[in-house]
């Protein structure tokens, strides 16, 4: 049986056979003897998006008291969640990510901590994903952003909207009435001002 260890668009943790391009993790919120989630969804602030493999070493996953090993499907799916790169395995990626995200808000000489405190505000609402109202036309969002619409989750990419799944996206048909943003705010002004993110291969259909 797979591991519950797989990150939605939406924050949510699920178990699925799929696997993603990322790890990542939240801090430490599993039992390694069962390997099973605790009751709580995070431990830090510090939401963060790994590699699968750092050089040359991949970690055991769930396998002791130490950070738990989440994953996602792609860059998109972790920024909508609320996660942003490492600073240690993807410090190149984490840095432009600093960069596109100071020139998008404005902001100057800002630490990990601090972006985490502004993601932490953005993502969750009393416990829960915090869903954010369009501040453009949808056909103006940038590549990589996401949006929610009913309980489905969708990619931007190329002027199309994508339907997310555990296994990639598909073009949805219809277009969206109203959908609400997934990816935090100051993550997608990020994404305005240049930040570039890696995309599952499906998103190229």
């Amino acid at each position: 049986m797979p591991l519950q260890n797989r990150v939605t668009p939406t924050g949510e943790i699920i178990a699925t056979p799929h696997r993603g391009m990322f790890t990542g993790n939240r801090g430490i919120i599993h039992d390694p003897a069962t390997k099973t989630l605790l009751k709580k969804r995070w431990s830090s602030p510090a939401w963060i998006t790994c590699l699968c493999e750092f050089r040359g070493w991949r970690r055991p996953v769930m396998a002791r008291r130490s950070w738990t090993e989440l994953f996602f499907l792609d860059e998109a799916t972790a920024f909508a969640a609320g996660h942003r790169p490492c600073f240690f395995c993807r410090r190149d990626d984490a840095k432009r990510f600093r960069v596109a995200w100071e020139m998008g808000n404005d902001a100057r000489g800002i630490s990990a901590k601090a972006m985490d405190a502004v993601l932490h505000r953005e993502r969750l609402d009393r416990g829960k994903k915090r869903l954010h109202v369009l501040s453009m036309p949808l056909a103006e969002l940038p590549d990589g952003a996401m949006v929610q619409q009913g309980d489905d989750c969708f990619l931007l990419a190329q002027g199309k909207a994508l339907l997310w799944s555990p296994a990639g996206y598909v073009l949805h048909p219809s277009a969206l009435d109203h959908p609400m943003l997934l990816t935090p705010p100051s993550t997608l002004r990020a994404i305005i001002a240049g930040n570039q993110l890696v995309l599952h291969r499906t998103a190229r259909r």
